[in-house]
């Protein structure tokens, strides 16, 4: 689908994952879904510090969506293992997506209230924490040519960024001109394209279930993790970094009003700067996942991503901000994508989608936390103190981590 060459000249990041049939139908049916996702997220932020006023509430809202995280991500990997990935993938879509608009009817009705919000981030984060291991894991099995695997999970984070670009640049367009119902009713709709593709995907019968019972593989796959001297590193890394530094997007719509004095084009273009900045990690990423090499730059990404950050904190100038959200959504995605590459490279295939589920605990779990202490913070001493502390706090850990386990210096 995609040529090798043009020319005499050789496209790295073009081929690899590409070859194979059903990753393209996996990419555009999920580049599509996402561009609705980051629709979705944008206008949610934004209606719920319209309707409330608190920052408190953006941070409580980010904590109910992953609150079902702590309970479901661990069955939920047991069950990526013994159920076929893609059943569960088209029964979560499908329930996302119902979601959607379910939500853009309450507002389109005038009936949306706070609680209806809450409500909708737990159902919503219910679904996400039955999906995510099930989406990690399938990605095995959409490449056929296992030397070609590093290269699709970096263009998933690739396909991931360019949405988080495209999207909220969308976004902020219809919010200024036909408001937040448009961005939920789309979203409901782009999921068609990813339950499309889901349905056309050509896999193979899947294994038997494992002989154990759940609670056993439970036990074995957490057994694994802890006792892996790099995997386990890394799995604190992956949660000391979602708690502290991915909490900036929680109060980012105060910030925006507070420090900035802008209004909703300047969320999308925003939280768009963090995706161009994203775009060019994630295509850095998919280049160095087909050299030879492919060393992974870790503590690159693991730097620039807090300290961005707490510059951005400081910043009262839109350009200077922008700028700053830039290399914060670079560094973001090289941290993010080396993490996953890395913890999917050492983990074996009877075990992956367990230890995926304990990868996404350790990240989704973590970012709720995170948010609601940004959340408090912001409430008591402003957008930016929200922003900066967190920012800190992220910093020094990711440097302890790195002292203390220095495996990770040597990735």
């Amino acid at each position: 689908m995609f040529p090798k060459r043009r020319g005499n000249i050789r496209i790295p990041f073009l081929v690899g994952a590409f070859r194979h049939r059903n990753y393209q139908i996996w990419f555009f049916g999920q580049s599509i879904s996402l561009i609705g996702t980051w629709m979705q997220s944008v206008a949610q932020q934004w209606v719920i510090y319209e309707i409330t006023g608190s920052k408190f509430l953006l941070g409580l809202i980010t904590f109910a969506n992953s609150f079902p995280t702590f309970f479901l991500m661990l069955p939920a990997g047991v069950l990526a293992d013994r159920v076929s990935r893609r059943s569960i993938m088209l029964f979560t879509q499908c329930s996302m997506m119902a979601l959607a608009f379910l939500l853009a009817g309450l507002l389109a009705a005038g009936r949306l209230e706070t609680w209806h919000l809450i409500a909708l981030a737990v159902l919503l984060g219910i679904a996400n924490s039955i999906d995510a291991p099930a989406r990690q894991a399938l990605t095995v099995e959409l490449v056929e040519d296992r030397k070609d695997l590093l290269h699709a999970i970096a263009l998933n984070s690739t396909m991931f960024n360019l949405a988080r670009v495209i999207g909220p640049v969308i976004a902020g367009v219809v919010l200024a001109t036909w408001g937040a119902v448009w961005c939920f009713g789309v979203n409901g709709i782009s999921f068609i394209a990813v339950i499309v593709g889901l349905v056309l995907l050509r896999l193979k019968p899947a294994l038997p279930p494992p002989a154990q019972p759940p609670i056993q593989q439970v036990r074995e796959g957490l057994q694994y993790v802890v006792h892996h001297p790099v995997i386990l590193p890394l799995m604190i890394l992956t949660a000391t970094s979602a708690a502290f530094s991915f909490s900036y997007a929680t109060i980012l719509p105060a910030y925006i009003v507070e420090i900035l004095h802008q209004g909703e084009a300047a969320l999308g273009m925003l939280t768009a700067a963090v995706g161009i900045g994203a775009v060019s990690g994630s295509l850095l990423m998919a280049y160095i996942s087909r050299s030879e090499s492919r060393k992974a730059p870790l503590l690159l990404g693991s730097v620039l991503f807090p300290l961005s950050l707490l510059f951005f904190a400081l910043s009262h100038s839109y350009l200077l901000s922008f700028g700053l959200l830039l290399v914060t959504g670079f560094g973001l995605v090289v941290q993010n994508t080396s993490l996953n590459i890395l913890i999917q490279s050492l983990a074996p295939d009877d075990r992956r989608g367990r230890v995926m589920s304990i990868y996404l605990l350790a990240y989704f779990g973590a970012i709720p936390l995170g948010a609601l202490q940004a959340g408090v913070v912001a409430q008591w001493l402003g957008a930016a103190a929200g922003v900066g502390i967190s920012a800190a706090i992220g910093l020094i850990l990711t440097a302890v981590i790195f002292i203390a386990a220095p495996r990770l210096r040597q990735i």
